[in-house]
């Protein structure tokens, strides 16, 4: 059975450390499952209930809460803006939440990891991004973490994907939330 796992990146900046991180989750996953790099959450408008009319969602969010609903498993990259998640990363949660107790990610495996430039990796973001997910309806897997600091040295010439520790890491978060997406759901 393959495992889909669905990424979402919460920096659009097309350098980013995180996606970078992301990319090399897409080559390193183990034999069996497939990382899904989303692309669009920059298209994606704000939440706004008056917006989110069945029958009528805007086009990029119907396509991220489609995307969300084919997934086994969702894997957030996120770094850490002033203390805490992006808002393209908080944004897609909540269009992801809705319609409220029918969100597309309802009872799915999620884990948050990602860098950050400080010496703690980003581990505030991380938090608020396993908090609000949880709250969406997502089931957060806490002990899953990966929160990897000093991104702007440690990536300045080295590829996530060609750091042997961050690989290794990283192959471990994958092949975990892997084997938890792939377990069959309590009845």
């Amino acid at each position: 059975m393959s495992v889909r796992i669905l990424a979402l990146v919460g920096s659009l900046r097309a350098g980013s450390h995180n996606r970078q991180l992301a990319e090399a989750a897409v080559k390193l996953a183990p034999a069996g499952a497939e990382v899904a790099l989303y692309e669009g959450l920059a298209e994606i408008p704000f939440y706004n209930e008056d917006i989110d009319v069945e029958g009528d969602v805007p086009a990029a969010a119907a396509k991220l809460r489609e995307a969300a609903a084919g997934a086994d498993a969702l894997l957030l990259f996120t770094p850490e803006y002033n203390g805490t998640m992006p808002a393209v990363l908080k944004n897609a949660i909540d269009w992801l939440s809705r319609p409220y107790g029918a969100g597309a990610i309802g009872g799915k495996p999620v884990v948050v990891i990602g860098t950050a430039f400080g010496q703690y990796g980003g581990v505030w973001a991380h938090d608020e991004a396993r908090k609000s997910v949880g709250i969406a309806g997502g089931k957060v897997i806490e002990d899953i973490k990966l929160s990897i600091p000093g991104s702007v040295t440690r990536f300045a010439e080295t590829h996530p994907a060609d750091d042997n520790e961050v690989a290794d890491q990283l192959t471990e978060v994958i092949t975990r939330l892997h084997g938890l997406a792939g377990e069959p759901a309590a009845a």
